[in-house]
């Protein structure tokens, strides 16, 4: 893909996605979960969602790569902790990612209990200026009251994906919906 992933795009200092480029291309990965998931004969789960799967063609269109360890699942076939695999695990970790996007903070940064998911969970709603990647809130200006509330929404999606209990997870349908 011409531009790459989107693990070069935010975690390098050489480029910069604004809020409506996160958010269209985080919509394109939910809109491209829930054709794996609804759009096949067999849903297909990903297994590996994380932003150095998702590139950007030229007009910085996300598209999923690496299905090296995804899985096929028969009808009416779900797996869930105990087992192999289940669309509530790829909810899970699209709303991880979704949290890196919008706080460009690695998952694996943090240390001991803390984790990016508490670390959001901890700031929000009040320190939402802690949390936001800064390049966002620099270039923003006037209009970053309302800016900080849209990515606010977005975090809060994000965590409802990444629930504890799997049957709590929002559904990728769902996710689509309230981003577009």
């Amino acid at each position: 893909m011409p531009n790459g992933s989107l693990e070069k795009y935010l975690y390098s200092h050489n480029y910069f996605l604004d809020t409506r480029q996160r958010l269209s291309i985080m919509i394109d990965v939910a809109c491209a979960l829930e054709y794996l998931y609804h759009g096949c004969s067999s849903p297909v789960i990903h297994c590996d969602l994380k932003p150095s799967n998702v590139f950007l063609d030229e007009d910085m269109v996300a598209h999923l790569s690496n299905f090296g360890i995804s899985k096929l699942l028969g009808e009416d076939q779900e797996y869930g902790l105990e087992e192999l695999v289940s669309k509530k695990c790829d909810f899970y970790s699209y709303g991880v990612m979704l949290l890196e996007t919008f706080t460009r903070r690695k998952r694996n940064e943090f240390e001991g209990d803390l984790s990016l998911k508490q670390w959001v969970i901890y700031s929000l709603p009040d320190a939402v200026m802690d949390v936001v990647d800064a390049n966002l809130v620099a270039t923003t200006g006037k209009g970053l009251h309302k800016e900080l509330d849209v990515v606010v929404s977005i975090m809060k999606v994000a965590l409802d994906c990444c629930a504890e209990s799997p049957g709590r997870r929002t559904n990728i349908k769902d996710v689509v919906g309230m981003l577009q």
